[in-house]
């Protein structure tokens, strides 16, 4: 049974003064400063303290209802019509490696490119499958587990006021519950820009003034903030700081046109924007590449329309019915992952930036009667590219009719540790609940794919 007095002082390890600072910035106006605030106060007692990590940021293009292995990178040519679908292959720049004829830019760049195809899961619903895959732990009623970004943005002291964690264009992910911070303080839940950067009247919720207020007015109960902080430290501390720093960052985020000009897409380019694809996901990762670019430890791509039970040709290919040109979801894909490789090669920051692309499992191994492919965690696939990984591989591989298995099984587990690793983030790192529990970033069988990180 918790200790309620401890809780009662303390309310999730924060003492009731930072509590009075949280409501101070709430009357500022200000829509993003909840998510500066206690992130360094709840550091974890078991925090990473590894080597120099060897990417520096993540971008997680997350495929949202579960991306069909076998239309994507796990093509099965010499299989059965119903089970190799309607889609053909191509070779890539690596020998011997194939994958979809919808993912062409990204078949010549495969040896800056790792596939798992043996990823193994028995959670073939949305939010479980979501769960496991964004946490690398299975779900239980018992406790909730943070997701990669808010591990990310509770260890990583962030170089920028921007949100250590930021989703594009929202984290409504896998059915939509999850908050993304499990058992760590709220703020290392992920910003939501709340707009989708391919529309032409795109724009960042939280991030401008409130009506009637501006600098001189917002200046002013900064001032008077700091100074009712103040007082009430110096109750407690005679010699307390005279500014909060978290309540700065929230000030600076939103009167600085530096840091909120990274979400401004039309500073990009003509070329560039058409390079990344005029679909969601493409205008998406370019956004990404802007946020890592300017210090941002942890973005996630979210691009929702996955769950293909039906009609998955035109979905997945033309996009609309007797389209000349295919802009269905892959095509959209495999401009915008081709796009994000290079423009982070040509930056010279494809080694400091992990890519992943995944979603919640596979699909069946034979089409319906629906011409689509139901839910299938028992074999799929997932890619990673840069922060280190070691590309122009494949690892593992499923049976011939992409079913089950077939060699070096991986499961969501073990991509956790891999992940986690290549950000310099020990996989043994203890963080802790609420009421001081520790807990593994990932589960204790969890294995480092050596292949990948080699």
């Amino acid at each position: 049974m918790k200790n309620t007095s401890k809780l009662g002082k303390h309310c999730d390890r924060v003492a009731r003064r930072d509590l009075m600072r949280i409501g101070s910035l709430t009357a500022l106006g200000l829509g993003v400063g909840d998510l500066f605030q206690l992130r360094r106060l709840a550091m974890a007692k078991g925090q990473n303290s590894a080597s120099r990590p060897t990417a520096k940021s993540c971008v997680l293009i997350w495929l949202d209802g579960g991306p069909s292995h076998l239309e994507t990178f796990d093509v099965k040519p010499d299989a059965p019509k119903e089970v190799r679908g309607p889609l053909e292959s191509i070779a890539t720049n690596v020998a011997g490696i194939r994958i979809s004829e919808c993912l062409p830019r990204t078949a010549t760049m495969l040896d800056k490119v790792a596939i798992i195809r043996s990823m193994t899961s028995p959670l073939g619903e949305h939010n479980f499958g979501t769960h496991y895959l964004m946490t690398g732990y299975k779900p239980t009623p018992v406790l909730d587990y943070p997701t990669f970004g808010a591990v990310v943005a509770h260890t990583r002291d962030a170089s920028t006021v921007l949100p250590p964690h930021i989703a594009v264009p929202e984290f409504r992910v896998g059915g939509g519950r999850m908050t993304g911070g499990g058992y760590l303080p709220a703020t290392t839940r992920p910003f939501s820009v709340g707009g989708d950067p391919a529309k032409s009247d795109f724009e960042v919720r939280n991030l401008d003034f409130y009506r009637g207020l501006n600098v001189t007015r917002l200046d002013r109960r900064r001032q008077f903030v700091n100074a009712f902080n103040d007082f009430g430290d110096g109750l407690e501390r005679p010699t307390s700081a005279s500014t909060d720093s978290d309540l700065d960052r929230a000030y600076q985020l939103v009167t600085s046109a530096d840091e909120k000009a990274a979400f401004n897409l039309s500073d990009e380019p003509r070329k560039v924007r058409q390079r990344y694809g005029s679909k969601s996901i493409g205008q998406s990762c370019l956004l990404a590449r802007r946020l890592v670019e300017r210090g941002v430890p942890f973005v996630t791509v979210n691009n929702r329309g996955w769950d293909t039970h039906d009609n998955l040709y035109t979905r997945l290919k033309e996009g609309y019915t007797g389209a000349k040109v295919g802009v269905g979801l892959i095509p959209s894909l495999d401009l915008a992952l081709a796009a994000l490789i290079e423009d982070l090669e040509e930056r010279n920051m494809l080694d400091e930036t992990l890519i992943v692309v995944m979603g919640e499992f596979g699909r069946t191994p034979k089409l319906n009667v629906s011409g689509g492919r139901d839910h299938w965690p028992r074999v799929f696939s997932t890619l990673l590219a840069g922060g280190g990984v070691s590309g122009g591989q494949v690892i593992g591989s499923s049976d011939s009719v992409g079913e089950s298995p077939k060699d070096r099984p991986v499961t969501p587990s073990d991509l956790a540790a891999t992940i986690y690793s290549l950000l310099g983030i020990d996989p043994k790192t203890e963080l802790h609940t609420s009421d001081g529990r520790p807990v593994r970033v990932t589960p204790h069988e969890a294995k480092v794919i050596s292949e990948l990180t080699g």
